[in-house]
């Protein structure tokens, strides 16, 4: 063989060589792009409003495991339905008397952090449920993956979008029900159940109405700077340090000002203009988890957007409005009745 063709033969290898690592290469970095100024950014990562927006969640049939002792005027049943391929266990209520035509008006609701091992699905927010449920509403409360006898692993709510997906199959395992109106279904959220209610009204536009107190409904960013919890237990990573998530995203991402579009793109806050429906918040003056601030600020985004948003702050009150239950569970529920009743 001649020293050219050899030349040629070696170019040739070398050349299937360079373009069977970019393959390789590409197909690991999947949806990874860059940017001009913020460097590697991941479009469409898991917890962009973008990705689970173009997620499925079909749910599952809803499953009776327990009767519980009824309530004044509803029955109480420990249920179950399918996340993920996940069994999800849920405290379920409906109201005992006949079930209007169209099905009774719903409410998802989502509990703030407790530690998931020490989570049971009839203990926690007893008069919060109860206040909804003997006014005329079906109520769904989720314990999330990994929480008392849920399946799978408890992964956090801010660094996981895990628990929102639980909530979104929740949604369309409640509209599978009889007794449930389909087009009246709206949400309650405290704390980091705040957080998940917020994601969701602007990911699916299912919801007609939310309730959040004391939510985690800041942005990413404002949840990077200026959120100093001094309850360290309000949402942790499970067996892990409660800034996890934090720093795992800002080694992966970098910080927000070097990296907007990322973080932008996992804040619900930024796509407030497709939000589904009016939102009442409350806030305690005096929480300690959670800033007053987050309400505020939220509120005054959604009238900056064009949308329907009440607020309520308890001065002097704690993260769980303790002092002005009464009140705020009144106004709640003159809230959901307005939009889904009336």
């Amino acid at each position: 063989m001649s020293k050219i063709r050899i030349f040629l033969f070696l170019i040739v290898i070398v050349g299937i060589g360079a373009f069977a690592y970019a393959k390789v290469n590409n197909s690991q970095k999947g949806i990874e792009d860059i940017s001009n100024e913020g460097g590697p950014t991941k479009l469409e990562h898991p917890l962009s409003i973008e990705y689970m927006r173009s997620g499925e969640y079909p749910g599952s049939e809803i499953t009776i495991e327990q009767t519980l002792g009824a309530g004044s005027n509803y029955n109480r049943y420990i249920a179950s339905y399918k996340s993920e391929g996940l069994k999800i266990y849920a405290l379920l209520t409906i109201p005992n008397s006949t079930t209007p035509e169209d099905g009774w008006p719903a409410i998802i609701f989502n509990h703030g952090y407790i530690p998931p091992a020490q989570y049971r699905t009839t203990e926690r927010y007893v008069a919060y449920t109860d206040g909804f449920s003997r006014n005329g509403y079906v109520v769904f409360r989720s314990d999330y993956r990994g929480h008392g006898n849920s399946e799978g692993q408890a992964s956090g709510g801010y660094g996981s979008n895990s628990y929102t997906v639980d909530i979104l199959n929740a949604l369309a395992s409640v509209k599978k029900l009889k007794e449930v109106n389909p087009d009246k279904i709206g949400m309650w959220g405290h704390s980091m159940g705040g957080y998940i209610t917020l994601r969701f009204m602007v990911v699916s536009k299912d919801i007609k109405a939310g309730v959040i107190w004391g939510g985690v409904v800041a942005s990413y960013p404002d949840l990077l700077n200026n959120w100093r919890r001094r309850n360290p237990t309000i949402s942790p990573l499970p067996g892990n340090t409660s800034r996890s998530w934090r720093v795992n995203l800002v080694k992966e991402y970098g910080e927000p000002e070097q990296n907007p579009e990322f973080w932008n793109s996992i804040s619900a806050n930024s796509y407030l203009s497709d939000i589904s429906g009016p939102v009442q918040l409350h806030h305690g003056g005096a929480d300690h988890s959670v800033p007053p601030a987050f309400s505020e600020k939220l509120h005054q985004q959604l009238k900056d957007a064009g949308k329907e948003s009440e607020l309520y702050t308890y001065s002097g009150d704690d993260h769980d409005i303790s002092a002005n239950f009464v009140t705020a569970m009144n106004r709640s529920i003159e809230f959901f009745d307005k939009y889904l009743k009336d």
